[in-house]
């Protein structure tokens, strides 16, 4: 899956300001205005936190439902387990913000908030398959590798989405001409973070792809004497 570089967005629009005078300050002494903003203003706060959610077994539904459930067509691979859930990004900001009337530029000490989850996952077994019978056993392993596939990728987006923060930011304030710092930020945060971490989110789709491969599937179709194979039409475990 492609995914954004994450500081490709960061020297665009009403930001531009601040990675130029970035750029600049290894070269020249800072302006008074600099001093007073680095100075006076308190560092830039990122604040960010991963939660797990937890797991619920559900074994209500049939496999035709949770075939239905999954999207896959009529007479297509039968579905006898399912996990289910779905990442959510929550960024807050505000900040500090500083004016100097002489320049007609402002600064900004942001405070970012982010919070990575996943609402609480399902986990399916269809209803076919009793509860402690091997092939709900079976079926139920198999969907625990997906729940904590997802449970393992959360740490490292956290730690990845860490390092690329304090990367961007490096406990400076930003410049942009008066009035427009707070939007430039929003639009940072909107149009570059939001769809930066979501695409990081979405790269345990490759290890749920793993655990669907089809020597897997061939080893549960012949688990518990074929019990999976048999329930389902088709001749197929899931």
């Amino acid at each position: 899956m492609l995914s954004l570089r994450p500081f490709r967005f960061l020297c665009r629009s009403l930001l531009a300001l601040a990675c130029l005078l970035a750029a600049t300050a290894a070269h020249a002494e800072r302006t008074p205005f600099q001093i007073r903003c680095e100075d006076s203003l308190s560092k830039t706060v990122t604040v960010l936190t991963a939660q797990q959610s937890g797991y619920t077994v559900d074994t209500h539904l049939s496999y035709n439902a949770l075939t239905t459930m999954h999207g896959l067509a009529a007479g297509a691979v039968k579905v006898a387990g399912l996990t289910q859930t779905d990442s959510r990004v929550k960024m807050g900001y505000t900040g500090t913000l500083l004016q100097d009337p002489d320049s007609g530029y402002e600064c900004i000490a942001p405070k970012i908030e982010v919070k990575l989850y996943y609402v609480p996952v399902v986990i399916y077994v269809a209803r076919e398959f009793p509860v402690g019978s091997c092939a709900y056993k079976e079926i139920l392993n198999h969907e625990l590798r997906h729940m904590n596939a997802y449970m393992q990728h959360l740490p490292k987006v956290e730690k990845t989405v860490r390092a690329a923060l304090a990367k961007r930011f490096q406990d400076k304030p930003l410049y942009a001409p008066s009035g427009t710092a707070m939007s430039a930020l929003s639009h940072e945060v909107d149009n570059g973070w939001m769809v930066y971490i979501k695409e990081e989110m979405h790269k345990v789709d490759a290890e749920q792809a793993r655990i669907d491969a089809p020597e897997e599937y061939a080893r549960l179709s012949q688990a518990c004497g074929g019990e999976i194979r048999n329930v389902l039409s088709g001749g197929h475990s899931f």
